[in-house]
């Protein structure tokens, strides 16, 4: 079965330096999904890409971190090559950025709830029923931005082979819990 996209957005969820291997929070193998989500962006009329930018001595950066809610390391800060975008990634000039996590006290893992933009707004306001989320990481930001999607009413496409995990478990748990919210989950070779 193959997926057409007509006025339909695509997400890229936070594809930046510390999240891919050698980044502060790297997710193994998250270099695989760049050419995927490069071949998919053509496709879509309406591009967001969602970037953490935290401000320097975010609340949620600890020494040593923990690894979970609240105690990360230092990571996405603003203006730093670790908060920029994979050098590989082809972001389209007409693309809508939304930065998240830039207020000092509290994160934001999900692109609808960045504080400058209301991101369902912005997709109704356009006609966009669908959204095809892609990005890194699937077990926080691309499950939670998903999440937000479907309780904001869109449908919901997570492209299986545009998005990776931090671990094999908590992918796993991401992925039903998404489904369970009303997403379904594709490979990018079903969607035309």
């Amino acid at each position: 079965m193959e997926i057409a996209v007509a006025k339909d957005a695509i997400i890229v969820v936070d594809a930046q330096n510390d999240f891919f291997p050698g980044g502060a929070l790297e997710v193994t193998g998250g270099e695989t999904i760049v050419p995927v989500i490069n071949s998919l962006l053509p496709r879509f009329q309406y591009q967001v890409f969602t970037r953490d930018w935290h401000p320097p001595g975010h609340a949620t950066f600890e020494d040593p971190p923990q690894f979970h809610d609240y105690s990360w390391p230092h990571h996405a800060v603003q203006r730093t090559e670790g908060a920029a975008y994979h050098p590989d990634l082809n972001v389209p000039d007409s693309a809508l950025h939304i930065l998240k996590g830039t207020h000092p006290s509290w994160e934001s893992y999900s692109g609808f709830t960045a504080e400058e933009l209301d991101l369902a707004l912005w997709l109704r306001n356009r006609g966009v029923r669908r959204t095809f989320i892609t990005g890194l990481a699937t077990d926080y930001c691309v499950k939670n931005t998903a999440l937000d999607a479907c309780e904001a009413g869109f449908q919901v496409v997570v492209v299986q082979d545009a998005v990776r995990g931090v671990a094999p478990e908590t992918t796993s748990s991401a992925l039903q819990e998404v489904q369970e919210a009303g997403a379904v989950l594709v490979p990018s070779s079903e969607i035309m």
